[in-house]
């Protein structure tokens, strides 16, 4: 039983070897292979992300932006506090103009 399992094992060992030496056949396209198409493709992918994630430039605190005033004038918000006659205050927002 031993022997005939070393016998199988090393005429498959042998195959598997045989395979993997030989040669794949050439191509007459003179084009690039699927591995290649591949490889381009995901080169191509990476650039493309890395240049759409680099037009996403959002503000973050600390850099300037400047905005042109709109037709009536710069206007913005700001909060103001107020308390009412009852003793509370109460936050609200107010449009500045100007």
């Amino acid at each position: 039983m031993r022997k005939s399992l070393l016998l199988t094992g090393g005429k498959a060992a042998l195959a598997a070897v045989a395979l993997c030496a030989t040669q794949p056949a050439a191509q007459a396209g003179g084009g690039i292979g699927a591995g290649g198409a591949f490889a381009l493709g995901a080169v191509g992918g990476v650039a493309a992300g890395a240049a759409i994630a680099s037009a996403n430039n959002e503000y973050y605190p600390g850099r300037p932006v400047y905005v042109a005033p709109g037709p009536y004038g710069a206007c913005h918000f700001e909060r103001r506090a107020y308390i009412d006659p009852y003793g509370y205050e109460h936050i609200r927002r107010v449009e500045i103009c100007g």
